[in-house]
């Protein structure tokens, strides 16, 4: 199966799941955004960085999906770290735990970016998530109530300062 057929099947697939995540915005465009996604990854896959290449925007699709298959896992005593950790590990993408602030300030096996894209980690001080949908400022982490999504544009986002972006780095 073709990597875009593949990108498209997933959306599809997430689709319900993103809407009980209070997406329902998404639904009407996830096979558009699936499809323009998978053809941004083919020309993606020209970029490399060291000898892995930065995570594409079909690998970000494995990391929303292993966080919509791994929110049910954790209980109410993990934190964002953690939370964004297990997904990275759980998707096949693993690096050695690192804190939101060490996040924040750069770590090993991310590469900073300024225009993100699904899969990325958002980073403030003190708190990561993994950007969902960056056209609506979409990003999941662990939140006051648990698991879930929220908009990084919001008043309560933009107060806590600029957040940062970092893209996975393929070893």
């Amino acid at each position: 199966m073709g990597n875009w057929l593949k990108s498209v099947a997933a959306a599809w697939l997430c689709a319900p799941v993103l809407w009980a995540f209070g997406l329902q915005g998404t639904m009407q465009t996830s096979a558009r955004v699936a499809f323009a996604t998978a053809k941004s990854a083919s020309r993606a896959r020209g970029t490399r960085v060291g000898t892995g290449g930065l995570l594409t925007p079909d690998d970000g699709l494995a990391v929303i999906s292993a966080a919509l298959d791994t929110q049910r896992r954790f209980g109410s005593n993990r934190d964002c770290s953690h939370l964004v950790h297990a997904i990275y590990e759980h998707a096949g993408f693993p690096y050695v735990y690192a804190s939101a602030d060490d996040l924040y300030d750069g770590v090993e096996g991310f590469h900073r970016v300024f225009h993100p894209q699904t899969g990325d980690l958002i980073v403030w001080h003190g708190h990561v998530g993994i950007v969902v949908r960056p056209s609506r400022h979409v990003f999941f982490s662990f939140l006051s109530a648990g698991p879930g999504t929220d908009n990084y544009r919001s008043p309560y986002w933009i107060g806590r300062g600029e957040p940062r972006f970092y893209r996975y780095v393929k070893k």
